[in-house]
């Protein structure tokens, strides 16, 4: 059994914390540069090349793509042969820590949603863990979420009689409610199944996926292609001024569900869509 390193879990955490803020990842980019083949509006157009212009200006002077560099959500794969001595989770809220502070980072968690105290080191982040059997290996995600983004998310439970159309009217309206506020072209991730909590957890979990990659899941799929041609045809535009390019991609994500509930839930990321992984 592998003995796991929380020193290195701390230093990982940081490093990714720095990166998935400086560095654009290269499917985002592709996607954007698609984005500005496809875009008609010449204001569209001319968003498109300053956000093309602004991330490469970040990766060369390794400075945050954007002032709001997030929430710390970190999603946490552990093995089932590894051997943790301490405290992961302090190990992970050190690191977040570390890299908000070295990488000059601006700190957004506050302690309490109402008496907006801000806890000034970007600490708690909000950690998802799973574990997988048999592995000897632990994969650390770390996605930075950004409030105007986050703030345009939406659950709703269907009954299951409103079906695919019922579904798709429901991301629909989360889109044009969220116009140019979750800083389009976005990435949409959607949760359908499980219950109320887990449709959310579903739907950020996408936001993980690659861009290019395609759903194993031949309705899912389907559901991704038609979600993508319906949202970009409300005419939301980037950053919400008109245009043909509202999202970059669609990702659904599914999970089993009681008879009785239908639970859709939709996130979103901007068009930075951060995060980054390692695995130790």
């Amino acid at each position: 059994m592998k003995e796991l390193d929380l020193t290195k879990v701390t230093e990982e955490v940081a490093r990714l914390c720095i990166e998935a803020n400086y560095f654009i990842g290269k499917d985002v980019m592709g996607k954007i540069k698609e984005a500005l083949e496809k875009e008609e509006s010449p204001v569209g157009k001319n968003i498109l090349e300053q956000i093309i212009t602004n991330d490469g200006i970040a990766a060369d002077d390794q400075v945050p793509m954007c002032q709001d560099t997030g929430l710390a959500v970190v999603f946490l794969e552990l093995g089932t042969e590894v051997k943790i001595n301490g405290d992961i989770y302090e190990a992970i809220n050190a690191g977040v820590r570390k890299g908000y502070e070295e990488g000059y980072l601006r700190k957004s968690a506050v302690r309490h949603p109402l008496d907006r105290v801000n806890t000034k080191d970007n600490t708690p982040a909000i950690i998802h863990t799973k574990l997988v059997p048999g592995s000897d290996k632990v994969k650390i995600i770390v996605a930075p979420k950004g409030g105007g983004s986050e703030n345009m998310s939406y659950v709703k439970m269907l009954a299951p009689a409103a079906g695919v159309e019922g579904v798709k009217n429901i991301i629909i309206e989360a889109i044009k409610a969220g116009g140019g506020n979750p800083c389009p072209p976005m990435v949409v991730g959607v949760g359908l199944g499980g219950t109320f909590e887990k449709a959310a957890l579903l739907a950020k979990e996408a936001l993980m996926r690659d861009l290019n990659d395609k759903s194993p899941d031949p309705v899912n799929a389907k559901l991704e292609d038609e979600l993508l041609e319906l949202i970009n045809n409300t005419g939301v535009g980037p950053l919400g001024l008109g245009g043909k390019v509202t999202a970059l991609t669609v990702k659904v994500n599914s999970y089993p569900c009681h008879i009785a509930s239908l639970p859709v839930a939709v996130n979103i990321n901007c068009h930075a869509a951060r995060h980054k992984e390692v695995i130790l």
